[in-house]
């Protein structure tokens, strides 16, 4: 059996250990087999180059070790698939009168094996992979037939293996999608409101509405919803469906306060979101447009500007004013800023973050503040989380701050 304590190290190949598979194969006159498919890991070769990917390999072994240890016995072996594949193979040899071992056992590790890898996998890739890796498990077995080569059928049983992970892999697809048009169908997305608060009186300016999906489900942060989404092509409809509640959610917005609501290029497009529509949701919640202002994420401007242009002068034009979200996260800021010409510019956590401690993030900061001057914007820093942070804004004569100082996101109605 493959090592199990210590640094994690590189696994023998499946080609490495061939030899001393189809001598035990033999012995034994049966083989169970359990597969990862790691092929979401090859991305990070391409970006990061070779040890970056062999780090992310080796980890993923490491996690898929300490899942399963207890319950392989002596001669299991672990190892990587083939040249050019990132696949992780574990082979499991029982007698082949051990019945209940293949028909109930080896179904129930690919399951313990899979959930652990839903569950924990977010690490493998860290810190190269944004997004938790897709790490599909399926199993085969083989009985040993003297009058057919033992590696052929050994073969045979990978494939077997593959073919079930990439069944498993379609299926989950398939669950996620169905939960998540679901979840948009029936409007099962709820908003919290994030206060921005003015740096020198600490009394609120506005909110920053922000999407949930359930509570306690696999699709409630944004990130997940909105990643999910994409990959399922609902994006826009789930867009969509975030504005509605985040209007919906804000009908006692605090008078004078502003309602801070994210957009994106296609917004445009929705029906409910152009004039005449607007202006009759907009009264049925008691707000007008000069009460909210639209968060373009500069990450997305940065891709087309003319069409945020677009978005920008038709909102305009109906009393809305905009702010870029994300500056500082990007490399393009200064140029999102200046063609965008917002009325906010939202300062990235990245610059805020222990800002009272760093000269270089202040100088940054100066920096900026000077080019919102000269346009007519104002900087609201996010991510503020003391108040060591927020009086160093107050210095710089940045006017608003926004981050969990103030408290974390809640609904804004009792009822929601």
């Amino acid at each position: 059996m493959a090592e199990t304590r210590g640094e994690p190290r590189r696994l023998p190949t499946l080609g490495e250990r061939l030899s001393d598979i189809s001598s035990r194969f033999s012995d034994q006159g049966s083989l169970g087999i359990l597969y990862v498919d790691a092929g979401c890991l090859a991305p990070i070769e391409q970006e990061y180059g070779d040890r970056a990917h062999t780090r992310a390999q080796n980890a993923l072994s490491a996690l898929v070790l300490e899942l399963i240890e207890d319950r392989l016995s002596n001669g299991d072996m672990v190892v990587f698939g083939e040249t050019g594949r990132d696949e992780i193979m574990i082979l499991l040899f029982r007698s082949a009168q051990e019945a209940e071992f293949y028909i109930s056992e080896l179904p129930a590790l690919a399951r313990l094996l899979s959930e652990g890898l839903a569950t924990r996998g977010g690490r493998v890739g860290y810190p190269y992979l944004r997004s938790v890796p897709a790490l599909p498990v399926g199993n085969g077995t083989a009985l040993r037939n003297p009058t057919i080569g033992a590696e052929t059928q050994i073969r045979t049983a990978l494939q077997e293996a593959q073919g079930d992970a990439s069944l498993n892999s379609r299926i989950e697809a398939r669950r996620r999608r169905k939960k998540l048009f679901e979840l948009v169908l029936q409007g099962r997305v709820r908003s919290v409101y994030e206060p921005i608060v003015d740096v020198h009186t600490h009394t609120v300016f506005g909110y920053e509405a922000l999407a949930r999906g359930p509570e306690g489900s696999e699709l409630h942060s944004p990130a997940a919803l909105f990643a999910s989404a994409c990959e399922e092509d609902l994006l826009f409809q789930l867009d969509c469906l975030c504005r509605r509640s985040g209007l919906d959610g804000a009908r006692d917005l605090p008078g004078g306060a502003r309602l801070f609501l994210n957009v994106r290029p296609t917004t445009i497009h929705d029906p409910a979101f152009q004039a005449e529509q607007l202006t009759c949701t907009l009264e049925a919640t008691g707000l007008s447009p000069r009460d909210l202002v639209l968060e373009i994420s500069e990450q997305e401007s940065i891709q087309n500007f003319s069409i945020f242009r677009e978005v920008r002068d038709y909102y305009g034009k109906l009393g809305f004013q905009i702010a870029v979200d994300d500056v500082g996260a990007g490399y393009a800021s200064l140029e999102a800023v200046i063609e965008l010409s917002p009325e906010f510019i939202k300062v990235d956590r990245a610059f805020v973050a222990g800002i009272d401690e760093d000269p270089a993030r202040q100088e940054l900061l100066r920096a900026l503040q000077s080019v919102s001057e000269q346009i007519g914007a104002r900087i609201i820093g996010e991510g503020l989380d003391t108040l060591e942070e927020l009086e160093t804004l107050g210095r710089l004569g940045i006017p608003f701050g926004q981050g969990w100082l103030f408290g974390k996101p809640t609904p804004l109605r009792s009822d929601v």
